[in-house]
């Protein structure tokens, strides 16, 4: 027998964790575009990330997996339910309970496991809205790019949900019951501006931040020799920056996308010229994934020692509009 939330729409979002939660808002009867939830979510920034244990390096243009979430409701004032646990049967309780109760759910899946995702690549910070279920099949809200409403076998959303490794959770699933009165949304906004700026231009290490993007740009040129299959490393590292749920750019699109609504609401001429900083950056990050995917198909290092450089006059830009907007 089939349980279907009556009335759910899907949110037309590209990032899964702001989709998500652009889901939750939605059906509680609060609508905000995307780049306004990526921002005030403070979900940029960036990562280069290694390590023995990898077969490649893994890049990263926001923030780690549920701090966007955390922040919005913080941001915002919004009481999120989050539910854990290592038992795989009352992970599903959880879930059906809700389901039961006409309440959509936000879940953290490993998107290896689902049936519709096409290409098999272990992600284990994948998000998602269930709003539906029968005795085979989980119905979801996805990302658009993934077809918005979806379908999945109940045993395979039992594996994405308690896969393990790298960025993985236990089983977590996490509800917004109620909104009361939202935070007013300027002070919000301003308030994440800075926050964010703080954030990227003061990371706790060197491999993320402003500092990270340095790092990308001399250890992009040991690419060749760390890599054990070039063209395979190379073309999905540029598939992920640009594809990837990321909206285009690494995120630097959404982020844009938001400086700009900013604009429209907080007369600033510092945003302004943040945003239209931003608006140079974007296509530079289109111009890195795509020299990163041509040099892996024709196997040229030059493409690299240009992206390299190109990196350097990114890092500089961004700091100087993360400056900006401190």
């Amino acid at each position: 027998m089939a349980t279907i939330i009556e009335g759910f729409v899907p949110y037309q979002g590209e990032h899964c964790e702001t989709t998500t939660m652009g889901n939750l808002l939605q059906f509680a009867g609060v609508q905000l575009s995307e780049p306004m939830l990526f921002g005030i979510g403070q979900g940029l920034g960036f990562i280069y990330w290694d390590s023995k244990g990898m077969d490649f390096p893994f890049i990263g243009g926001r923030v780690k997996p549920d701090e966007l979430t955390a922040c919005l409701a913080t941001r915002l004032n919004l009481t999120v339910r989050i539910e854990e646990t290592s038992s795989v049967n009352k992970a599903w309780q959880n879930v059906q309970s809700f389901i039961e109760r006409g309440i959509p759910v936000g879940l953290k899946l490993d998107s290896y496991y689902l049936d519709y995702f096409t290409n098999k690549v272990h992600f284990a910070a994948h998000y998602a809205v269930i709003y539906g279920m029968d005795d085979e099949y989980a119905y979801m809200a996805d990302t658009k790019q993934q077809g918005g409403l979806v379908k999945t076998r109940l045993d395979h959303l039992a594996m994405a949900r308690n896969a393990k490794g790298s960025m993985s959770s236990r089983n977590r699933s996490f509800t917004i019951e109620s909104v009361g009165a939202l935070s007013p949304l300027v002070p919000a906004i301003r308030a994440s501006l800075t926050q964010n700026a703080y954030d990227y231009l003061n990371p706790p290490i060197r491999n993320v931040g402003n500092k990270g993007i340095m790092k990308m740009s001399s250890e992009i040129l040991k690419w060749p020799e760390r890599s054990k299959n070039f063209e395979h490393d190379l073309c999905l590292t540029a598939l992920l920056m640009e594809r990837a749920g990321t909206g285009g750019a690494l995120f630097r699109n959404l982020y844009r996308d938001f400086l700009k609504e900013c604009t429209d609401l907080l007369e600033d001429p510092k945003l302004e010229q943040a945003y239209l900083m931003f608006a140079e950056i974007a296509p530079m990050w289109a111009s890195v994934s795509s020299l990163i995917d041509h040099a892996g198909r024709t196997g040229s290092y030059q493409e690299l020692k240009q992206v390299s450089k190109f990196l350097v006059e990114i890092a500089d830009k961004e700091r100087a509009a993360m400056e900006l907007l401190l």
